[in-house]
């Protein structure tokens, strides 16, 4: 039976090998790496949070000691944090997920801080709706966070001026860049775990939502200890004895092709695949496709396939996964060391590209992953 598929010619006077150099194309469609466009500053109700690039450097991280919050947490009843009067808390999924509404996390005292890290660890991911934070600037975001780790400072994207430590994550219009970007990609999608790269990745991190379209622009999140569980014995057995090297140097050749600006030098970190949870005990792998350059151990094919089949484990994974719709000034903090995730570009139209989609990411780093044996520190 003859294709039904429109056959594609090239145009007259044109030769069929002819080729033009490339732009190229957005290496996380979510962000921007340049300068953004000044009708966003008509556009959006924060433009102190437009992403800037302050040319500053960074040198590498250097060890330090971490003491995780929610190891100090003595009464899991959580009392600091949920009692309070109108608290409601929702389950998005079984596995994984909470909306807890009535807590303003401004309000809450260190012990209740502590008591929300341990949920954190537990549920890995919590959404507090209408959040006063939101409005009360970036000094009393950032001094939150640091109660929960150290903060890192961004090598590539825009944060806020005079506040290195945030990330911007800023989608309007964008129509070109968008459908260069869909011209070479099947999905937007883009699953990881934040800067895996760094010697002690990030612990806790906070998302907060200044504004997002009315529908689109969720994200996703994957439970990285469920999905080790679901492997079969034999092959959980042989990941606890791997490790892995992250990169961000492909992050920072990127920007450097685009003209963007750069503040840190490309950082190669090896880690385990399988890490152990300090709070809660679990094995929880520690994978994602975009730093990871080198499995120790394996020859590239080898490497290939074990990438794309664990990914695709973590992707497909459905049932151990929890999908947050944001709502007007939400706060997301979740487990940067037993999730995955991605953002949802799907909030698009036609005339113009991307709606407004404007969201801050404040991280805080937490230990050193911890290996299945000991041998591998």
């Amino acid at each position: 039976m003859p294709s039904t598929a429109p056959v594609l010619r090239p145009k007259k006077g044109q030769p069929v090998n002819a080729h033009e150099p490339d732009s190229p194309i957005s290496y996380d469609i979510n962000i921007p790496y340049v300068d953004v466009n000044g009708n966003s500053q008509l556009r959006t109700r924060y433009p102190e949070y437009l992403p800037t690039w302050d040319k500053m450097w960074f040198e590498p991280l250097p060890p330090f000691e971490y003491e995780d919050p929610a190891l100090r947490v003595k009464d899991t009843s959580k009392r600091n944090l949920l009692s309070g009067a109108g608290v409601k808390v929702t389950e998005i999924q079984p596995q994984i997920g909470s909306i807890i509404e009535g807590v303003q996390l401004s309000e809450l005292t260190d012990m209740g801080k502590d008591e929300l890290a341990l949920m954190v660890a537990e549920r890995k991911v919590l959404v507090f709706p209408a959040q006063d934070l939101i409005d009360a600037g970036p000094d009393a975001q950032e001094k939150f966070m640091r109660h929960f780790g150290k903060p890192n400072y961004q090598p590539v994207s825009g944060t806020v001026r005079n506040h290195p430590g945030f990330h911007i994550i800023h989608r309007d219009g964008n129509r070109e860049e968008i459908a260069r970007f869909l011209e070479q990609r099947t999905t937007t999608t883009l699953w990881h775990q934040d800067v895996s790269y760094e010697i002690q990745p990030p612990g806790y991190v906070m998302l907060g939502l200044l504004e997002g379209p009315e529908v689109g622009g969720d994200t996703v999140f994957a439970a990285t200890d469920t999905a080790y569980k679901r492997l079969s014995p034999t092959l959980r057995a042989w990941l606890d004895t791997l490790m892995v090297t992250h990169s961000s140097s492909k992050m920072i050749q990127h920007t450097r092709m685009t003209g963007g600006l750069v503040r840190k030098d490309p950082v190669d970190t090896t880690h385990p695949l399988v890490r152990v949870h300090p709070v809660t005990g679990e094995k929880c792998l520690f994978i994602n496709a975009e730093f990871v350059t080198k499995i120790q151990g394996l020859k590239e094919p080898e490497q290939r396939w074990l990438i794309d089949f664990l990914m695709q484990h973590i992707i497909t994974g459905h049932d151990f996964q929890a999908r947050v719709r944001w709502q007007p000034k939400s706060i997301v903090i979740f487990d940067n060391r037993a999730t995955t995730h991605s953002a949802i570009v799907d909030y698009l139209d036609d005339d113009y590209g991307a709606k407004l989609r404007h969201i801050f990411r404040l991280i805080a780093l937490g230990e050193k992953p911890i290996p299945v044996y000991d041998q591998f520190e």
